[in-house]
């Protein structure tokens, strides 16, 4: 029972790819979301890079870790893998919308799942091999945030389960 916790922290930081987040400038088209978490249409939007120091006062010291080194946040901790309100969860570094609450499930994993995102445009997969297993990484195609991962054990319609770090998101209720 002791082992446990110690054994989860290690794969924590055997998960953290410690690295910088892939970043890079120019436009790309995403599906924009007003106020309420409604599709606003599809625009062309600048991507947004910032320098380590930038992201640092941006974000907490967690939200830092778990976005711009590739980490994950501990299950269970947070309150989005439990909440039931309808609304759109945005990137935390740039706003992006990501997921809305229609598409978000009980994985019982203690992270926030969804079976799929708000628009296909708004999220970038990636193949992940750094807990020497390979899974596919979910990250913002805008700011470059790493959200989470994917794996193909999700419910119906897409059977896909979009496991996605507390950190990376900020909720705003709508609808």
């Amino acid at each position: 029972m002791l082992i446990a916790p110690v054994a989860f922290a290690g794969l924590l930081a055997l998960s953290s790819r410690r690295g910088k987040v892939e970043e890079e400038g120019g436009s790309l088209e995403l599906m924009e979301f007003d106020g309420r978490g409604l599709a606003a249409g599809v625009r062309m939007v600048e991507r947004v890079v910032k320098t380590p120091a930038e992201w640092k006062a941006l974000l907490t010291a967690q939200q830092f870790y778990v976005t711009r080194n590739g980490s994950t946040d501990t299950p269970f901790t947070g309150t989005y893998h439990s909440l039931t309100a309808e609304g759109l969860y945005r990137c935390v570094g740039c706003g992006t919308g990501l997921f809305r609450s229609e598409e978000k499930f009980d994985s019982g994993t203690g992270w926030p799942s969804y079976w799929a995102p708000a628009d296909p445009r708004n999220v970038r997969t990636r193949e992940d091999v750094s807990l020497f297993v390979e899974r596919t990484e979910v990250a913002c195609p805008r700011c470059g945030a790493h959200l989470g991962h994917v794996f193909p054990d999700g419910p119906a319609p897409s059977h896909l389960r979009y496991c996605i770090n507390e950190s990376a998101l900020r909720f705003v209720p709508g609808h």
